[in-house]
C-alpha cells in the first residue's frame, strides 16, 4: 500500500540531507530534529546520522572554508582539522603532501600514499601514482567535505587510514552570483566568480578561480586556472547532475635546500627550474532514482583526461665518480623532462535502503584507466644561478604505457539494535590488474609486467547512545592498495629511479594492507560545548615505501609492518559573540619490523653487522619502535572567531607542532659530525637528521560594507616564524656561495628542509549580487 503523500516527502528531505551537500534540509516544511547526516559510501545514499557511524567524522561547509579565508582545502584543513599536517615539501601552497593520522595524500611520485579522495562520488587519486593534485579541485565549488577516518573498505583502494569525500554546489543550493578579488604579499593575486540559479526542476551552476603569484622563492611563479560547471535536474522521482572540470595549472615546486644555503639566504633554491603542468577534463554524470519511499538507486559514471609535463633541472646523478668529477663541471646538470597523459574512466551503481531498522547500501564499481609515460634527459651544465645551460641533445630515458582496472562489489547495512545501540557491518572486494608495456626495450628484461591483486575487506562497528549527551563507539575497518605502475617500474635496489621517475626492471610489490581499531566518545556539554574524544590503532602489512638514493634517485619496496596509533581531542563551542575551537592528537606512527634500508647520507650507515655482511657500507638497520620520518608526534590546534559588531568579524588561529625526523633519518640514529663505519671510512655530516617543533599565528578579519559588499584581509605567520615542515638527508654539491664543486669528494652530507613561507599578508574584495 502507498505511503500517504507527506511520509514521502519526509523521506525525500532526509535523503537530500546526505553527504551530497543536503545541509539545509531544514528549509523544508516538516518539523524535525537536528540531525547531522554523512553518506558512508562514495556514492549518494540515504545517510547515516552522524552518532550513528562508528568513527569520528570530521566534516566542513564552503560556508566555514571561505569564512576562514583558505586559499585551498588543504590550506583550510590543516589549520582546522585535528591529526591533519601538511610537508610542504615542494614549496608550493598548491602541492603540499596531507597527512592524517601518519598517511599521506600528496601530489609527489614517491610520496606513500594512504588516504583516497573523492570529489562528487569520483574517485580523485590518479592511478598512474595513487597521487592527488590539489591544484585540480574547484576551491569556490566546493560546498562541504567528509574526512572519514579509518581503513573503511567502502570508499575502495588506497583507503589506508582515511577518505576525504567533497560534495560540490548545485544551483538549487547556492543560488545566485558573487565576484572575489584579492591580492597580496608573493605578488599573489585571484580571482573567483559564482554564478547559480534554478527554474522548476533545472538547475545550473559555475565557478571559475584563477590565481596567479611569483612566489616568496626564486624562481617560483605559479598559475592556476579552474572552471567547475553543474547541470541538475530534480523532482520527487529523483535527481541527476551532469558536471564538467577543466583545470590548467602551471606549478613551480622548488622543493627542498640544504640547511647551509637556508641559513644564508632563506628565499634560496637548491637547482632550477622545477616545474609541473597539468591540464585537466573530466565529464562526470550522477543520479539518483527513487524506487519507493524507502528504496533507491544511486550511479555515477565518468570520463577524465590529465596530462601532466615536468620539467627538473637537477644535479647529475651520474657526475659522481664519472670521467669529469674532480676535472671540470661539465655534464654537471641535468634536465629532466616527462610527459604522463592519464585517461579514465569509469561507472558505479549502488541500491539503498532505509528502513526502521536498515540503513543499506549494496554496491558495485568499475574504474579503468590508460597511461602513456615518457622521460627525456638533457645533460648540461649548472651555471651560477644554478640553472642548467649548455644544453646536450635529448635523450630518451623510458616510454611506457599502462593500464589498470579495477572492480570492486560492495555492501554496508547499518541494523538498529536498539533504539540507543547500532551495528555498522560492511565489506568490500576488490579485484585489480595493473599491467605495463615497455615502449624503448622489448625483449626481457624489461617493464613488461601484469600483475592481479584480490582483497575481501570487511568493517565492523557499534555505537551507543548512552546518554542524551554522551555518545560511545568502537569499530574495526580493513583496506587495502595495490601497486601503481610508477611503483611497479621502479621497485629494483640495482636501479634507482630519478623523480619524476625512470624506470627500470623491476621485482613484484606486494599490496598494502591496513586494519584499524578505533573507539571513541563524544557529546555536549552545557552551554551547547561539544567535545570528542578517540583513541586509533592502524597496523600496515607491507607498506609500499620509497628508498632515496641521492637528491632525486631511489626506489620503492615493500616494508614488513608499520604501526600508526594515536589520541584525538575535540572541544568547541560558540559563547554569545564569541565562536572558539580546540584540537590535540598525539601519534605514534613507527616501524614494526626490521629490514637494512639504503641512506647513504646517515651518519649511522655501513655500522649495523646485519647490513654490513654483504659489503654493503650505505645502508641502515631499522627496528621496531623507529619513528617514521615526516611525521610529528604532537599536535595543537586553537581557533578564535568574535563578532566584534554585526558587520565585522576578527579571528585567528593557532597551529603548533613538535619535531619530527628527516626522510633518510628513519632508523632516528642520524647525528651531525664525524662517523667512522664498519669498514673504516670516516666522513663528516652536517644537520641533525630532524626538524625542531613549531608555532604560527594567523589573523584575519572580514566587514560587511552593506549593499551585497564585504572586505577581507588576512595575515599569515603573524610573527614571521622560521620553520621547516619536512626535511631528508641528502648530498649538497654546492659551495657556501652556491657555486657547484666540481670534485664530489668535497661535496657535503647535509640535512636539507622545506622552507616555511615568511610573514604575508593579502587583502580583498568580494560582491554578491543582489546584496544577498
Amino acid at each position: 500500500m502507498k505511503q500517504p503523500e507527506n511520509r514521502q516527502r519526509a523521506v525525500l528531505a532526509l535523503a537530500l540531507a546526505t553527504a551530497w551537500g543536503a545541509a539545509d534540509a531544514g528549509e523544508t516544511a516538516i518539523e524535525t530534529p537536528r540531525v547531522e547526516i554523512v553518506g558512508t559510501t562514495p556514492l549518494a545514499g540515504i545517510g547515516v546520522p552522524r552518532q550513528q557511524i562508528p568513527a569520528n567524522v570530521q566534516s566542513a561547509s564552503g560556508q566555514q572554508i571561505e569564512e576562514q579565508e583558505s586559499l585551498n582545502l588543504p590550506d583550510f584543513m590543516v589549520r582546522q582539522l585535528p591529526g591533519v599536517n601538511m610537508n610542504e615539501v615542494q614549496g608550493n601552497p598548491f602541492q603540499p603532501d596531507v597527512n592524517y593520522r601518519g598517511f599521506s595524500a600528496s601530489p609527489l611520485l614517491g610520496t606513500p600514499q594512504g588516504l583516497s579522495v573523492y570529489v562528487d562520488g569520483v574517485r580523485a587519486n590518479a592511478p598512474f601514482g595513487d597521487t592527488v593534485n590539489w591544484d585540480l579541485l574547484p576551491t569556490s565549488a566546493i560546498a562541504g567535505m567528509d574526512l572519514i577516518p579509518g581503513s573503511n573498505p567502502l570508499f575502495g583502494l588506497n583507503t589506508l587510514g582515511g577518505a576525504l569525500a567533497i560534495r560540490t554546489k548545485s544551483g538549487f543550493t547556492d543560488p545566485g552570483a558573487k565576484i572575489e578579488v584579492s591580492g597580496g604579499s608573493f605578488a599573489r593575486r585571484n580571482l573567483e566568480l559564482e554564478y547559480g540559479g534554478n527554474s522548476g526542476s533545472l538547475g545550473w551552476y559555475m565557478a571559475a578561480d584563477w590565481f596567479k603569484e611569483d612566489g616568496w622563492r626564486d624562481y617560483s611563479g605559479s598559475d592556476v586556472r579552474q572552471f567547475f560547471g553543474k547541470l541538475s535536474h530534480k523532482s520527487a522521482a529523483g535527481e541527476a547532475d551532469l558536471t564538467l572540470t577543466r583545470a590548467v595549472t602551471s606549478l613551480t615546486g622548488n622543493g627542498l635546500v640544504p640547511d647551509s644555503m637556508y641559513a644564508a639566504r632563506r628565499a634560496q633554491v637548491f637547482t632550477h627550474p622545477d616545474t609541473t603542468e597539468n591540464d585537466l577534463t573530466q565529464v562526470a554524470l550522477n543520479g539518483r532514482l527513487w524506487l519507493s519511499d524507502t528504496t533507491s538507486l544511486s550511479g555515477t559514471a565518468y570520463f577524465r583526461r590529465i596530462t601532466t609535463k615536468t620539467l627538473n633541472g637537477d644535479v647529475n646523478d651520474e657526475f659522481e665518480d664519472g670521467p669529469f668529477d674532480g676535472v671540470s663541471d661539465q655534464d654537471s646538470g641535468a634536465y629532466n623532462r616527462t610527459q604522463t597523459t592519464q585517461r579514465g574512466s569509469g561507472a558505479s551503481l549502488q541500491w539503498n535502503l532505509s528502513g526502521e531498522r536498515h540503513q543499506l547500501a549494496l554496491g558495485a564499481s568499475l574504474d579503468y584507466a590508460s597511461m602513456d609515460f615518457t622521460q627525456t634527459q638533457e645533460l648540461g651544465l649548472i651555471d651560477a644561478s644554478r640553472g642548467i645551460s649548455l644544453l646536450g641533445p635529448a635523450v630518451d630515458q623510458n616510454a611506457l604505457n599502462g593500464t589498470t582496472r579495477t572492480t570492486s562489489l560492495y555492501l554496508s547495512d547499518t541494523v538498529t539494535l536498539t533504539p540507543n545501540l547500532h551495528l555498522t557491518g560492511s565489506a568490500r572486494y576488490n579485484m585489480s590488474r595493473v599491467t605495463t608495456h615497455d615502449e624503448l626495450n622489448p625483449n626481457p628484461p624489461n617493464l613488461d609486467g601484469d600483475h592481479s591483486y584480490y582483497k575481501l575487506n570487511p568493517a565492523l562497528g557499534l555505537t551507543w547512545q548512552a546518554l542524551p549527551t554522551l555518545n560511545a563507539y568502537a569499530g574495526f575497518s580493513q583496506g587495502n592498495r595495490v601497486p601503481t605502475p610508477i611503483e611497479l617500474g621502479c621497485a629494483d635496489p640495482a636501479n634507482p629511479c630519478t623523480l619524476p621517475n625512470a624506470m627500470a626492471a623491476d621485482p613484484y610489490l606486494k599490496q598494502v594492507v591496513a586494519q584499524t581499531l578505533e573507539a571513541g566518545v563524544r557529546g555536549q556539554l552545557v552551554g551547547g560545548i561539544a567535545w570528542s574524544a578517540g583513541v586509533f590503532r592502524t597496523v600496515s602489512k607491507d607498506d609500499i615505501l620509497f628508498v632515496g638514493t641521492s637528491t632525486s634517485a631511489g626506489y620503492f619496496t615493500n616494508f614488513g609492518e608499520t604501526r600508526r596509533q594515536g589520541l584525538e581531542l575535540g572541544l568547541s563551542g560558540s559563547q554569545r559573540t564569541i565562536d572558539w575551537r580546540i584540537g590535540y592528537s598525539y601519534l605514534q606512527a613507527t616501524f614494526q619490523s626490521s629490514a637494512c634500508l639504503l641512506s647513504e647520507n646517515n651518519s649511522s650507515r655501513g655500522t649495523a653487522p646485519e647490513c654490513t655482511a654483504n659489503g654493503q657500507d650505505d645502508e641502515i638497520l631499522v627496528k621496531p619502535g623507529d619513528r617514521i620520518p615526516g611525521l610529528p608526534t604532537h599536535s595543537l590546534k586553537l581557533g578564535l572567531t568574535w563578532r566584534a559588531a554585526d558587520w565585522l568579524r576578527i579571528g585567528g588561529d593557532v597551529q603548533a607542532y613538535s619535531g619530527q625526523y628527516a626522510r633518510g633519518n628513519e632508523n632516528n640514529q642520524h647525528q651531525a659530525g664525524e662517523a667512522t663505519d664498519a669498514f673504516g671510512n670516516t666522513r663528516s655530516f652536517d644537520g641533525a637528521g630532524r626538524l625542531p617543533g613549531y608555532a604560527i599565528l594567523n589573523l584575519f578579519a572580514e566587514a560587511n560594507l552593506g549593499a551585497g559588499w564585504h572586505v577581507f584581509g588576512k595575515i599569515n605567520n603573524v610573527f614571521d616564524q622560521r620553520y621547516g615542515t619536512a626535511a631528508a638527508l641528502a648530498e649538497n654539491p654546492f659551495a657556501g656561495n652556491g657555486a657547484f664543486r666540481s670534485d664530489s669528494g668535497t661535496w657535503r652530507h647535509e640535512t636539507f628542509l622545506a622552507p616555511s613561507a615568511p610573514r604575508a599578508a593579502w587583502i580583498g574584495l568580494r560582491y554578491t549580487f543582489g546584496g544577498k
